[in-house]
């Protein structure tokens, strides 16, 4: 039985040359497609498709739709009763879009039994370029002035599609999200798309979403691909999106 071969893109080839996400493998699971550019055009068309980047250093770029999609519905992000307790006690600062490049480093630090990142210069570059275009946000923790957590990703008309995220500090990586999940839920997103299952995220109330559903979702809210741009513009306490949370996801 002859293997199935993986669809070439070429970098000249227009942005939206992707097969259809139905024709990604299952082994590796979302495999799609492989080469094209990181182009501000070919990555906003390849995200509202269900479709994102995920390569190392000397590999082509890999484009991925895994099948099912792991996501989070903004009001559902879970708060157990000892992150609330923490929270509450906290002293975390919570701050948006002001340190873009140190999260997207910090993100791309190596990590403890990984061989190296993903988030190599060239995805480095790509993403800046989307931030600096208004695509591409962060979500900054602080402590004591100093960053400690924080995460990145892309809004397009409501989807949050997050990207990475790090922790330098108790649950600092978990502030980022409860803040993102209360200002995108605010704003009407449907989904914080997560990408791929892990048991943390499972914990904070991610749910499996199969691949046709979750494409059908993403055309009905991002079908118009516009920018968000109603960020708060000051810092505030983790324990102010605390209180304004749903009480659905304060159980």
């Amino acid at each position: 039985m002859q293997s199935p071969r993986i669809t070439w893109i070429n970098s000249d080839d227009p942005p939206d040359t992707f097969p259809s996400i139905d024709a990604a493998f299952e082994s590796p699971d979302g495999l799609l497609a492989a080469g094209g550019d990181l182009s501000n055009e070919r990555l906003l068309f390849a995200y509202q498709h269900g479709i994102f980047p995920w390569f190392d250093d000397g590999q082509p770029i890999l484009w991925w739709s895994p099948n099912p999609r792991c996501v989070i519905l903004p009001r559902e992000f879970y708060v157990s009763r000892r992150l609330r307790r923490f929270f509450r006690n906290s002293t975390y600062e919570i701050r948006f879009n002001g340190a873009f490049d140190q999260v997207i480093e910090r993100c791309a630090d190596d990590r403890i039994g990984q061989d190296g990142t993903w988030i190599t210069e060239e995805m480095k570059t790509a993403y800046r370029g989307l931030h600096s275009d208004g695509w591409a946000h962060s979500v900054e923790v602080y402590l004591d002035n100093q960053l400690v957590g924080g995460m990145y990703g892309l809004a397009i008309g409501g989807c949050f599609f997050g990207e990475s995220m790090f922790s330098n500090a108790t649950n600092a990586s978990k502030a980022a999200m409860l803040a993102l999940c209360q200002i995108i839920a605010t704003n009407g997103f449907m989904l914080l798309d997560c990408q791929v299952e892990s048991p943390h995220l499972l914990s904070l109330g991610a749910r499996l979403m199969p691949r046709d559903r979750f494409a059908a979702t993403l055309r009905k809210c991002c079908g118009n691909a516009t920018k968000f741009e109603n960020w708060p513009l000051h810092a505030s306490k983790i324990s102010t999106f605390l209180a304004e949370s749903s009480p659905a996801a304060l159980q």
